[in-house]
């Protein structure tokens, strides 16, 4: 079932109020004042959120259930943001135990991403291939999130960066979605599983 049409715009346009919110905190420096662990316990609530939203919400939960698993899976080609964590490490600006795992994790999970999308016609038919990608992805990204809030609640100083733009729309905005959208698409492969393979289109 579809979302109904009179709030087919209302979503996305929640999801932008939500980015401009997160891009005025992360400019305006008021992140830099937040100390640990209330930057984690805006992750976890955020995150919660969403996934209480798209479990209850019949609204949300129609509006989602018009997106697709290539749209879900195409989300994560911006997960190259990886290759920025190994700039930063390079700088000094980041510790090397999360920007150089982390790094070279969201690099591979991005790059899995963009091979299904691009090179995969029938993702329905490769239903072994998404689910084993979703859930490297979904391990590598709780990963970058534990690893980040340990260090984080060890050494304040060395996580900064997170706390800045263009980083801070990490823990405000993107890895959010990132993590509902891994369980988001755990759910939907299970729905489909029985459906023809057009279906993962």
């Amino acid at each position: 079932m579809a979302a109904p049409a009179s709030h087919s715009g209302v979503y996305p346009a929640i999801g932008l109020a939500w980015l401009v919110v997160a891009l005025v905190l992360g400019g305006s420096g008021r992140l830099l004042q937040l100390h640990p662990p209330i930057p984690q316990l805006v992750l976890l609530g955020l995150t919660v959120t969403l996934v209480l939203a798209g479990a209850f919400a019949p609204g949300f939960r129609h509006w989602l259930a018009g997106l697709n698993v290539r749209q879900i899976v195409a989300f994560h080609i911006l997960r190259f943001v990886g290759i920025y964590f190994l700039v930063l490490y390079s700088r000094g600006e980041l510790p090397y135990a999360f920007a150089v795992p982390g790094g070279w994790g969201d690099i591979a999970i991005a790059t899995g991403a963009l091979i299904l999308v691009l090179l995969v016609p029938d993702l329905g038919a490769r239903r072994p291939w998404v689910l084993g990608w979703n859930l490297l992805g979904l391990l590598d990204i709780l990963y970058v999130v534990l690893t980040a809030s340990r260090l984080a609640l060890s050494d304040p100083a060395s996580m900064e960066a997170l706390m800045r733009l263009p980083l801070s729309l990490l823990p405000t905005f993107f890895v959010p979605l990132i993590i509902a959208s891994h369980l988001l698409l755990l759910q939907r492969l299970k729905v489909e599983r029985a459906k023809p393979a057009s279906s993962g289109h």
